[in-house]
């Protein structure tokens, strides 16, 4: 054995407490951990694991109002269900598999039933103080960074019953961090749409729904539907149905409040028992891409001991709805062969609408069939010879990969950038697909220019989303143009080509804009990338005399070693999201219609050019 060879004894092996694991890996526990631009940033995921306690105690019929308050980063939770019992408030928060939902007598269909949840946001959070009123008793502990504080004794107190955490996220575990309005309301009006009945107040605003699935269907459309929404009701389940003339399949699936974001057993036996029902209604075996093409869809179901495949519960894996139960394909279709039969027989005219977009698809499929053969030839020896895509290792529809998540292609303009973010890259996880020039503007046109336009063509093929996102091979499609109008135009046409025939990409939160700096200030010690006009005189100010300051026109500017920096660790990605409020033909016909002036105005009003933009979302 060499001299230098690490030594393997019994000094090397160490246990670690429950708040010293969660904070080692964090990833195990809440995801990516992230700044809150994304949707499911660990922030996010911290603040849903206490309201879930909250919202377990509404579903057990405690407590129709929930408070929420989010200011200076710290965050406020206050209900009215039962409360902690008063001598096991500090065993909850801090024993891992410490909890009252391992007992199904007091919470029968629960989402949190590992007893981790409030436990990772105690270790995770810089602050984290928890108080539990009963019967007029008060029990409070407070926490740094899972260390117990305070530990204050059982007191009297006049309030109503009930449970109020408040917790700071640990700046040293999420740099940078922010709360994001849009994501924390989309997940509130997720919990009142699940929970009819439940109100939730939120920095001064009310949350209510009183139509569920249905409330939420329309609160989402994002193109105009074919027909009103069907709106169906069973025990443990509920499914709200309707069709747009969009391309692809759009899904919202819960299980237990859950938001299942990369859906399931229950979503994939919907799927399934939809096109069964569907068949049989008309008597005709449809082609099931037809049948599912526009359709938007929410399910709900209740189970009993769900099985997630991640601490995160983005994905059910549970193939039964309860132990000795019947399977979740069973329980699906049984329902959907009563509920959605019947309201078919019932309102003939909504069943002739969802004929007609049957139909719809089945045309425009057949049409396409022969160029989509010659398409995929043309992708396949293109692959062969050019160098278009310089592939990762990993991706994202490996699912035996834990890497799989951070699966990412840069979409970049011209072979100087493309070439210094090749050398750059992360060869595992990201890949680079360089355009050659500018993307067509297929604003108003069909899906045959996907398969004829060789640009667009090979982009499917390398994204490999040509028959949904089932078998999609990056988690984040980043479009990396220059900070001008040329790059701005650039960024447009091609979230344009998405909206237009990918939708459910921008919708799954897959789309994403690369932040690159402005700026460069350094002298002979130090060196800061600003991205803005702000962040410049700060670095300024740090560095004091005269620092040399480069003004970067472009990507090609920035060599490779730099973009090693500012592609890793300290990537900063610009989510595109669709508002609500908007539908898809409409931002279409804004950014890429016969309003050339307006459109000007926008690229030029929205060009992160020597402004103040910190934080800045893209919204398309």
């Amino acid at each position: 054995m060499s001299e230098n060879a690490v030594q393997y004894t019994e000094d090397n092996i160490r246990s670690l407490d429950w708040k010293e694991h969660i904070r080692m890996r964090p990833g195990m526990y809440i995801g990516k951990l992230g700044d809150g631009s994304a949707y499911d940033d660990g922030i996010y995921v911290l603040l849903k694991e206490v309201l879930d306690n909250s919202i377990d105690e509404f579903v057990m019929g405690h407590g129709k109002t929930i408070e929420i308050k989010i200011k200076d980063r710290m965050v406020r939770v206050r209900d009215y269900g039962r409360g902690i019992p008063l001598g096991k408030v500090i065993d909850c928060v801090s024993k891992i598999n410490t909890g009252g939902k391992y007992d199904t007598r007091a919470f029968k269909k629960s989402v949190g039933l590992n007893g981790v949840g409030t436990k990772a946001v105690n270790a995770l959070s810089s602050q984290f103080t928890v108080e539990s009123i009963r019967e007029g008793k008060v029990k409070i502990a407070s926490f740094e960074r899972g260390e117990l504080t305070e530990d204050a004794p059982i007191a009297d107190s006049g309030n109503r019953n009930g449970t109020k955490t408040v917790f700071t996220p640990d700046e040293s575990i999420f740099p940078n961090f922010h709360f994001k309005l849009q994501h924390v309301e989309k997940l509130l009006w997720n919990y009142c749409y699940l929970n009819t009945g439940l109100t939730i107040h939120f920095n001064g605003q009310k949350y209510h729904s009183d139509n569920g699935l249905k409330d939420l269907l329309e609160a989402n459309l994002n193109d105009a539907q074919r027909y009103p929404v069907i709106h169906l009701l069973g025990d443990d389940i509920e499914v709200a149905i309707t069709h747009t003339n969009a391309y692809g399949e759009e899904y919202y699936s819960f299980v237990n409040g859950q938001y299942t974001t990369q859906g399931g057993t229950h979503q994939g036996a919907f799927r399934e028992a939809y096109v069964k029902v569907i068949r049989e209604f008309f008597g005709k075996d449809y082609d099931a891409v037809d049948v599912r093409s526009g359709l938007v869809a929410s399910i709900s179901v209740k189970v009993m001991e769900p099985v997630f495949e991640s601490q995160t519960k983005t994905k059910l894996g549970s193939n039964e709805v309860a132990p000795d139960g019947p399977t979740m394909r069973t329980f699906v279709t049984d329902f959907l062969k009563t509920a959605l039969d019947n309201f078919l027989h019932k309102n003939t005219e909504v069943a002739a609408e969802i004929q007609k977009r049957i139909v719809q698809s089945e045309r425009e499929r057949k049409d396409l069939a022969g160029i989509k053969k010659l398409a995929r030839e043309r992708a396949k020896k293109a692959n062969v010879h050019n160098k278009k895509l310089r592939d990762c290792r990993v991706h994202y529809n490996d699912t035996k990969d834990e890497r799989a998540g951070d699966s990412t292609i840069f979409i970049t303009e011209g072979d100087s950038a493309s070439g210094s973010i090749t050398k750059a890259r992360n060869v595992n996880s990201q890949a680079v697909f360089s355009l050659k020039g500018k993307p067509l503007n297929c604003f108003g046109l069909t899906k045959k220019v996907v398969y004829e336009n060789e640009e667009f063509n090979l982009l499917q093929a390398a994204l490999n989303i040509e028959d949904g996102l089932d078998e999609l091979r990056y988690n984040k499609i980043v479009i990396a143009t220059d900070a001008d109008v040329d790059g701005m135009h650039i960024r447009l046409l091609l979230i344009t080509f998405f909206l237009q025939f990918f939708p459910e990409v921008v919708r799954a939160g897959h789309l994403h804009v690369l932040q690159t700096p402005l700026f460069r200030v350094r002298n002979k010690k130090e060196t800061h990338y600003c991205y803005n006009e702000s962040e410049k005189q700060e670095a300024m100010a740090k560095l004091k005399g005269k620092p040399e300051i480069t003004r970067f026109k472009g990507l090609g500017e920035i060599s490779a070693d730099e973009f090693k920096y500012f592609i890793g660790d300290n990537i900063r990605l610009d989510p595109v999201v669709i508002g609500k409020e908007e539908q898809i033909s409409d931002l279409l016909d804004f950014f890429m219609g016969k309003n050339t002036p307006q459109r000007q105005e926008f690229i030029i009003d929205n060009l992160k050019v020597e402004k103040d933009e910190v934080n800045e979302e893209v919204v398309a």
